[in-house]
């Protein structure tokens, strides 16, 4: 799976990796429809860190279609509700 940060580029991850980012994804959604912004500030750090801990990332010409786009590590609530679907950031 190719997964890209908006803003800092691409990695690449075995598909096996899902589960955990899915974990976290619920819950930043939870988090989001609460309005608790620390808890999730804290869980959009820990998915992109998940991202980059178990991903290899690829070079920056590398022209690769993400199957999943994430959000940049400052993104603010409004900017990460607006990029989610009934499933949250990654479908699933």
């Amino acid at each position: 799976m190719i997964v890209r940060i908006m803003g800092e580029g691409q990695w690449k991850l075995a598909d096996s990796t899902f589960v955990e980012l899915n974990a976290l994804d619920d819950e930043l959604l939870e988090e989001l429809e609460g309005g608790d912004e620390a808890g999730f500030r804290r869980t959009l750090h820990a998915l992109l860190d998940k991202v980059r801990e178990r991903g290899e990332p690829l070079p920056d010409d590398a022209l690769e279609p993400s199957e999943l786009i994430l959000p940049a590590f400052d993104a603010s609530l409004d900017e990460v509700r607006a990029m989610l679907s009934d499933d949250g950031l990654i479908p699933g």
